[in-house]
């Protein structure tokens, strides 16, 4: 049966990115992705995916290391905030209430079992787009812009975890996350798991840390339109000189096509088209893979490039 708490969580609404090369990770975002410029504060900047209804979508902070930051999940309603700040409390994760930025309301922070810095919300602000970026359609954010990849929305964060299973179980009992699908190791040990919070097939993964570290990114992802999208942005890529690690190619897990490069601060960005996929089972089981099947590699394209198990940021041992 469905987990009763399934829908408290309503969607992935922002991330903040860490990066080392700001200067060049900005120009990453705004010019080879087209994401508009919002708002500066301190030592970021906030930046607005065209299709996202909520103010921003990607927050880019300067730091020393590259890597992922705090990562915002939007509730429901101000009730599921409510009981979904109580069950998190009820871990010893929970950090306590903040203000939000740049138009999110009251947010509850918090970790999970590996120290990813996260929070949830449920108040914001919806993006007004520029009197000269007006949309032509009123059922759209903002101005469609016709360059570069065109990312329309956040998709995906997928984190490196030392323990997969507790932090699965930590998704599952404190957010109402489910495991759409999952990797089980011959040793029994779940290498990587899969959630949703909704209808779409995943917003949250983990994936095993080879390494042992804790807190790191494996990827944040970007949807696109269409398969198209891709296609052309890997010879944006290419022409701007952008580190094209794999893709593009069809993943056998979730049947994403994909295309994975790194942006300028070493963190590795996702381009996925997989809204056409959706979980509207209320019933769904989730799908496991074995370890054998899982060593035949992608659905078709190449196989599974080795960085793909050793790169994460901050990087620890490459």
């Amino acid at each position: 049966m469905r987990n009763s708490s399934f829908g408290d969580i309503a969607h992935l609404g922002h991330v903040e990115l860490l990066t080392s090369e700001f200067d060049k990770s900005r120009w990453f975002f705004t010019e080879l992705l087209a994401m508009r410029e919002v708002a500066a504060e301190g030592d970021s900047v906030f930046l607005h995916a065209w299709d996202d209804y909520e103010r921003y979508t990607l927050k880019l902070t300067a730091s020393p290391a590259s890597g992922v930051g705090r990562v915002a999940l939007r509730t429901g309603s101000q009730e599921a905030l409510e009981r979904r700040a109580a069950a998190i409390e009820a871990t010893g994760r929970g950090i306590g209430w903040k203000d939000g930025e740049q138009g999110v309301g009251r947010s509850y922070a918090f970790t999970d079992p590996d120290g990813h810095p996260m929070e949830i919300y449920y108040d914001t602000e919806w993006f007004q787009a520029p009197d000269d970026a007006k949309p032509a359609l009123k059922n759209q954010a903002d101005k469609y812009p016709g360059r570069g990849i065109n990312a329309r929305r956040l998709d995906h964060v997928n984190y490196l975890g030392k323990d997969v299973e507790e932090n699965g179980t930590f998704i599952a009992d404190a957010l109402g996350g489910e495991a759409t699908e999952q990797i089980r190791l011959n040793t029994g040990q779940i290498s990587a798991q899969w959630f949703h919070f909704n209808s779409k097939s995943y917003d949250v993964v983990y994936s095993a840390d080879n390494t042992g570290s804790t807190g790191r990114l494996h990827h944040i992802a970007f949807a696109t339109d269409t398969r198209e999208d891709i296609l052309k942005g890997a010879d944006v890529f290419l022409e701007n000189g952008i580190h094209i690690e794999s893709g593009p190619h069809k993943h056998a897990i979730q049947q994403t096509f994909f295309l994975y490069v790194y942006e300028p601060g070493g963190n590795r960005i996702e381009f996925a088209n997989a809204g056409a996929r959706l979980m509207l089972a209320p019933d769904w089981k989730t799908i496991e893979w074995t370890e054998a099947e899982r060593a035949k590699g992608q659905a078709w394209g190449m196989k599974t490039i080795s960085t793909f198990h050793t790169h994460g940021t901050p990087p620890v041992g490459e």
